[in-house]
């Protein structure tokens, strides 16, 4: 159908009424709603240009066969919608409101483009994640699970998923865990955001963060209306001097293996970090990213066990697991819990039920053990392969941060630098690193300091990716 229109005005080609083919096609008690969804199709994606003229209503309904009625009504739906417009005695037209929408859904997921080897830190080996046993505690919380527990749940989270994991804590990280102080979180990084907005609605408007140390602290803290002040490190820690100088009242840590240094917090750092946040009447937030991978001794217990009440803990699930699960924990101080609570509240109604259930059965039943003991011997394997290669293809690289964590810390001679040289040729050859400066302004050196992620490749391709390093510096 062709209608035509006066001078000047555009009027619909026939290849525009392909659309409306199907839904006059459709059945009878849904053919109006297939109508009006086609020419909505139709106005969103361009092929009825703005300014096109539609025929009347007789005429379109004799061209496709279906009644008068459906076409009016809908005219005066997408009209109301705004995708039409109707002057009186003028007849229908397309509107100018709405623009081609554009269908593609881009990823967006951190991965290095195209790399030949990835040493990036922070990944765990993700093929490592136990899917038999997922779906086995999956299957039995479906259908244990009774009905009123698929509604709004506590916001702190499920009260077995709480006991379960206090129980855990505190026999593997020696936390004092009440359950009524555990709120299941989305990762640590709700947690951090969670504890920012509490503090910044406290008057607080700065927090220290250690230099070097992760970015998303100081990113995820800033979110909530808080500057983020580098603290330095020294060889047992966050150094005090530059923190009681800093005027901050709130600290975040990660006392059991610093990242990106790899150091644990000596014991007597430890105290005098408590002691700090006492005399201050501050806060010591505890990230434990990492803290049950420890492969020379038992993992060093966290801080927060000696003074719960100046320690707010937090831990996931994303090293151990995977990290697209999105769950993890925070034990907050009884000073800040109700105040957490109900921002968590506020912020999502609380983490998916099944979700919670499914963690705390797989916790109650020991697989969550048998998974972490899983992961340390495969990652002290690949540990052991990475410090065996930098020696044969870089030798007299000092490694340190060995001891826990999934990464390493490689300082390389200096024959090897300067580091803008080694980071440009690696690049070229496609190999993914990233150096120590990356994390803070003391991680800026002369020499070659790299900061090297091994948990989520296999010990080949972690010999292999320092043979293409060290073949790519000769080069």
């Amino acid at each position: 159908m062709t209608p035509s229109g006066a001078a000047g005005e555009m009027t619909p080609s026939g290849a525009a009424w392909e659309l409306l083919v199907p839904a006059a096609a459709a059945p009878a008690r849904a053919r109006g709603r297939a109508l009006q969804a086609a020419l909505r199709e139709a106005v969103r994606t361009g092929r009825l240009a703005p300014g096109t003229r539609l025929p009347s209503s007789r005429e379109l309904a004799a061209d496709l066969g279906v009644s008068r009625g459906l076409v009016t009504e809908a005219y005066e739906q997408l009209t109301a919608e705004g995708y039409l417009r109707s002057d009186r005695g003028a007849g229908t037209w397309v509107g100018g409101a709405a623009r081609a929408a554009h269908p593609r859904a881009r990823d967006l997921a951190p991965r290095p483009a195209g790399a030949r080897a990835d040493f990036l830190p922070g990944t765990p080996d993700l093929s490592l994640f136990p899917r038999a046993a997922w779906a086995a505690a999956q299957r039995g919380v479906l259908a244990e699970l009774p009905h009123q527990a698929l509604g709004y749940p506590d916001p702190r989270g499920l009260p077995r998923l709480r006991t379960a994991l206090a129980e855990l804590l505190a026999r593997r990280r020696g936390v004092v865990a009440d359950p009524e102080r555990v709120i299941v979180v989305s990762g640590v990084a709700q947690a951090t955001t969670l504890l920012g907005f509490v503090l910044h609605a406290r008057g607080v408007r700065a927090i220290g963060v250690e230099d070097p140390g992760s970015p998303e602290h100081g990113t995820l803290y800033a979110s909530a209306g808080l500057d983020a002040v580098p603290l330095p490190l020294d060889d047992e820690g966050l150094a005090t001097g530059p923190l009681k100088e800093s005027s901050v009242r709130a600290v975040v840590t990660t006392p059991a293996h610093q990242f990106p240094s790899g150091i644990a917090y000596s014991a007597r750092r430890r105290t005098e970090l408590l002691d700090w946040a006492r005399s201050v009447d501050g806060l010591v937030v505890e990230d434990d990213y990492d803290g049950d991978f420890r492969y020379d001794r038992a993992p060093v217990g966290a801080l927060q066990g000696l003074d719960p009440e100046r320690v707010a803990y937090t831990g996931s699930v994303s090293k151990s697991l995977a990290p697209g699960l999105r769950l993890g924990w925070l034990l907050v101080p009884a000073a800040l819990a109700e105040e957490v609570v109900e921002r968590k509240r506020t912020m999502d109604l609380g983490n998916p039920v099944v979700d919670q259930a499914l963690l705390a059965r797989f916790v109650e039943r020991g697989d969550y053990d048998r998974q972490l003991r899983r992961c340390q011997r495969a990652y002290r394997e690949r540990r052991d392969t990475l410090v065996s290669a930098l020696e044969e293809h870089f030798p007299g690289t000092e490694v340190s941060g060995i001891a826990a964590g999934l990464h390493v810390i490689a300082a390389l001679p200096g024959r090897y630098g300067p580091p803008e040289y080694f980071l440009e040729r690696t690049a070229a050859a496609g190999v993914a690193v990233r150096p120590l400066a990356h994390y803070g302004r003391a991680g800026e050196r002369a020499d070659v300091r790299l900061v090297l992620g091994y948990a989520h490749q296999s010990p080949a391709r972690i010999r292999d990716g320092v043979r293409l390093m060290a073949r790519a510096l000769r080069a």
